[in-house]
């Protein structure tokens, strides 16, 4: 008798990916002045992100008013556009796409991870990747209503996270300018929360999604 087995699933990879090259060489003096060098491309960011939360009472109407957009893109609309049309505009998410990878290229310069400086368009060595959904099957109408409030366990974990890595981004910048290099186990962590976060961002937030992030760091 023969007996055969078929190989296990392979669980498909989450739509949104992040992976950093790690440097092998670092410029320990634009790592010394990295919080002044990195000023010219944040305000870049931030003009063209301009996210902004209101919430309150103004004297010109009644009631409330909730102006929110995140990462440069508007979320009631788009929220508005899946619910009642169940469509997602592909220029929508190539603009989604592009922003994500130039913040997170601003973002990994900040926190020492490269040490080139971040390029408004080329790829260089910070590789987000997120997949465009087809919103007739992939997404469901209602699910951008309540995404939000299921990623708050995210958000609370990921709020600790943030504060352990202002740590370990001291400590990477003692290591750089004594040693010249990252430290591989505090550069995998790194790039594990930035990892993490891309998920819940966009799962919560850029709405490519209905999958629930996974907790965890690894790819």
């Amino acid at each position: 008798m023969s007996s055969s087995s078929s190989p296990a699933a392979v669980p498909p990879t989450y739509p949104a990916a992040l992976s950093i090259d790690y440097p092998e060489k670092v410029d320990r003096l634009t790592s010394f002045f990295r919080i002044i060098t990195v000023i010219p491309i944040a305000i870049v960011l931030g003009l063209i992100t301009g996210g902004t939360w209101e919430w309150g009472a103004h004297s010109s109407e009644e009631g409330w008013r909730i102006a929110i957009t995140t990462g440069g893109s508007l979320v009631l609309p788009l929220v508005l556009m899946i619910l009642f049309r169940k469509k997602y505009p592909k220029w929508w998410f190539d603009w989604s796409l592009a922003l994500s990878r130039f913040g997170y290229r601003v973002g990994a310069y900040f926190m020492l991870l490269r040490h080139e400086y971040p390029s408004t368009d080329d790829e260089q060595a910070v590789h987000v990747d997120l997949v465009y959904p087809n919103a007739q099957t992939d997404l469901q109408r209602g699910m951008p209503l309540v995404k939000w409030f299921l990623a708050i366990p995210h958000l609370v974990v990921l709020a600790f996270l943030v504060v352990a890595e202002v740590f370990v981004w001291i400590i990477a910048w003692f290591a750089i300018l004594f040693t010249g290099r990252y430290p591989r186990g505090l550069f995998d962590f790194s790039v594990g929360v930035l990892r993490w976060g891309l998920r819940v961002e966009a799962y919560a937030f850029l709405l490519i999604t209905d999958r629930y992030p996974k907790f965890s760091t690894e790819p």
